[in-house]
């Protein structure tokens, strides 16, 4: 089935779109994240850790642009990063000239205790769903993710 238009829908979207992404930006929400991890990490720096963990190797440029974030800012909150050990900056395998940050093992271990955090708090979310609901909503919202990437940030030429 393909789309039809209907603008209703994607207003709704936008819409449960713009109060998941509220909710997971609160500080509240880092923080709960970090105590039910168990772990002793900056607010501000458990996105980073998480991000490149997730999308590493990566630049800073691009690690900034992907949390919305300053370069400047995510530089210094990277190299904050690696003075814990939690990650290491080393050369890029596509351009030896730009430095990208990678989890350490100890940074690993720290978003292993996240994910399971995650598990915990994902299970009182979906406790009332069916497990066939919820494999729906993680394939759909992969498949989302994956349409929303391929498209162009930048309008095609006319």
């Amino acid at each position: 089935m393909h789309y039809t238009h209907n603008s209703g829908r994607i207003r709704v979207l936008h819409g449960a779109l713009i109060d998941i992404v509220s909710a997971m930006n609160r500080p509240q929400r880092d923080e709960q994240m970090v105590r039910e991890a168990g772990i002793s990490l900056d607010r501000a720096l458990f996105p980073l850790l998480v991000g490149i963990e997730r999308l590493g190797p990566i630049g800073v440029v691009d690690l900034a642009d992907r949390v919305g974030r300053d370069y400047t800012t995510v530089s210094r909150q990277v190299a904050k990063l690696e003075s814990l050990g939690l990650v290491a900056r080393e050369a890029s395998a596509a351009d030896r000239r730009v430095r990208e940050a990678v989890v350490t093992s100890k940074g690993k271990a720290m978003t292993d205790a996240v994910d399971l955090a995650r598990e915990r708090i994902g299970a009182q979310i979906f406790a009332s769903w069916e497990d066939h609901d919820v494999e729906k909503l993680v394939r759909l919202m992969r498949k989302f993710a994956d349409a929303v990437n391929d498209v162009p940030s930048e309008p095609a030429a006319t």
